[in-house]
């Protein structure tokens, strides 16, 4: 099967699609791995609330509107960083904290990478959906991909807030993993919204091509 992109025909077959099952396979590995022996397994299953909502997802979209091999590729990057994520809570991460050490960082930066990398990693796979849903193209699709990025972050950041003091209020503290910065909902939004920015400079450029 060749390899699909947002602008190629995508078709539901997943029995010949080597790239997907390959896909697949990858994340189920890398989320057997995190769900041994956490570091705190209450916040592995707060964090893993998204992980069954977006699994539950993609299985429809797959149904429903399937998309490329290219937007599950940045799918899969995406979901493997957070799997690793939940696994050592985020403020625990170990290459986060070796960045923190070798450049005298006051926090480990982890999370920032991940939000950083929410907005550049799944700006494609949202717009190829709005494309292959609506029929959007060129400037309007962009925007509109970055209003919906923009929006999820900020809803992601209510809902993790919501759910944790509903759900474990006594492990709040980890799982938003603030790590004492009062402006850490902010930041988060703002390195997603900069990921976003810079996934749809990419996409325009070479659609300019």
């Amino acid at each position: 099967m060749a390899w699909t992109t947002a602008t190629t025909p995508v078709e539901r077959d997943f029995a010949s699609n080597r790239m997907l099952q390959s896909l697949t396979a990858l994340c189920l590995g890398v989320w057997t791995w995190a769900a041994i022996d956490p570091v705190s397994r209450s916040d592995w299953l707060l964090e893993n609330l998204l992980i069954f909502a977006g699994a539950g997802l993609l299985v429809v979209i797959y149904r429903t509107r399937p998309i490329s091999d290219a937007a599950h590729v940045f799918v899969a990057a995406f979901w493997i960083l957070h799997v690793i994520g939940s696994h050592y809570t985020y403020s625990e991460v170990p290459l986060g904290r070796w960045l923190q050490d070798a450049l005298e960082m006051d926090r480990n930066h982890y999370d920032r990478v991940v939000h950083f990398a929410f907005g550049l990693l799944l700006t494609y796979p949202v717009r190829e959906l709005l494309m292959r849903t609506t029929g959007m193209r060129g400037g309007v699709s962009l925007f509109l991909a970055f209003a919906v990025m923009v929006a999820s972050s900020e809803t992601y950041e209510l809902i993790e807030w919501i759910v944790a003091s509903i759900v474990s209020p006594e492990d709040a503290i980890a799982f938003l993993g603030t790590q004492g910065d009062v402006f850490d909902a902010q930041k988060d939004t703002g390195l997603a919204m900069l990921g976003t920015l810079v996934a749809l400079a990419g996409i325009a450029a070479i659609e300019r091509r």
